[in-house]
């Protein structure tokens, strides 16, 4: 294995759950931009301002520390912004479950925190291809752009499949018979273009306000409410970000906290006093697995692109 080109070793003074936090992430199992290696390290690809890098980063040890090797240009910028990828910068003060399954969830999983990526276009791309259309098809979708599109990411990082995400330039020139072979319907794939084609304004919401965040990314066509709280959710860390409009979210919610399914409406007026919080209710009730009942009908995958071009 080659030398990396620039490690690092953190003691964040707390239990850090490592796989839990990279895993916000993820894009389904099969997401070529984070893999898991045979002796258990976590490897995430990304594309930073200094150029592609690959991250290795292995659980907490038990003197606390957490070790992490980078390879790539952006091995330095990766490495100084570990700290916020694994939740150090996320602040609960102020919040206050204020209901006995959110106190308890707390409870159970105090080390829990959201993550942030600092990476803009990267949460964007794929939460436009989760837009309307069921996880197996949106991952299966992000997943063949990457293996198309992308790049192996850099060092030894190849051996585990570990690839980056194609930058703004390679999105801006793929044609629209390819994202047809790669399930996109022309509304998705439009909305990927354009994002692509404001890549750098996009990178530099990070640091401001959510509200003011999730106004510039609104502001793109093909950008609505759930896109935004998406990105904002894994790019910044926004905890007052809520995925209204998801297919699961509110019902979920509802059901947890009151035994009713939620609509977005009854939501919104549910999680009003956890204003500047808000994202922090979903999050802790995905934390404890506290699911509906799935007996009713099923969000179906369309069937008006059934052809695929599979990738091996």
């Amino acid at each position: 294995m080659s030398s990396p080109d620039a490690v690092s070793s953190w003691r964040p003074g707390r239990p850090v759950p490592v796989a839990a936090l990279l895993r916000q992430s993820r894009r389904g199992g099969g997401d070529p931009t984070l893999r898991i290696d045979a002796a258990g390290r976590h490897w995430r690809a990304s594309r930073t301002p200094e150029g592609p890098v690959a991250l290795a980063i292995g659980s907490q040890d038990a003197e606390g520390v957490i070790h992490a090797e980078a390879w790539g240009p952006g091995s330095r910028w990766a490495l100084e912004q570990l700290p916020a990828l694994l939740g150090e910068a996320d602040d609960w003060t102020g919040f206050e479950p204020g209901h006995p399954v959110l106190a308890e969830a707390r409870r159970r999983h105090p080390h829990l925190r959201l993550g942030r990526t600092g990476r803009v276009l990267e949460a964007i791309v794929p939460s436009i291809i989760e837009q309307k259309v069921t996880g197996q098809e949106a991952f299966a979708g992000f997943r063949d752009l990457v293996r198309r599109h992308g790049e192996p990411a850099p060092g030894p990082a190849a051996a585990v499949g570990l690839m980056v995400q194609p930058d703004a330039a390679t999105l801006r020139r793929i044609p629209s018979w390819e994202w047809l072979r790669l399930h996109v319907d022309p509304a998705r794939s439009r909305a990927v273009v354009t994002a692509a084609r404001h890549a750098d304004a996009l990178e530099r919401i990070v640091g401001l306000s959510g509200d003011e965040a999730d106004r510039r990314l609104r502001s793109l066509p093909g950008v609505g409410v759930w896109t935004s709280a998406e990105v904002r959710q894994r790019a910044l860390g926004d905890p007052d970000a809520v995925s209204f409009g998801d297919y699961h979210v509110a019902r979920d919610v509802g059901w947890a906290l009151t035994g009713e399914e939620f609509d977005d409406a009854q939501m919104a007026r549910f999680l009003e006093p956890w204003r500047g919080h808000r994202g922090r209710v979903p999050f802790l009730v995905a934390a404890a697995g506290l699911h509906r009942p799935r007996r009713g009908p099923r969000m179906a995958p369309r069937d008006h692109l059934k052809w695929r071009d599979p990738v091996g």
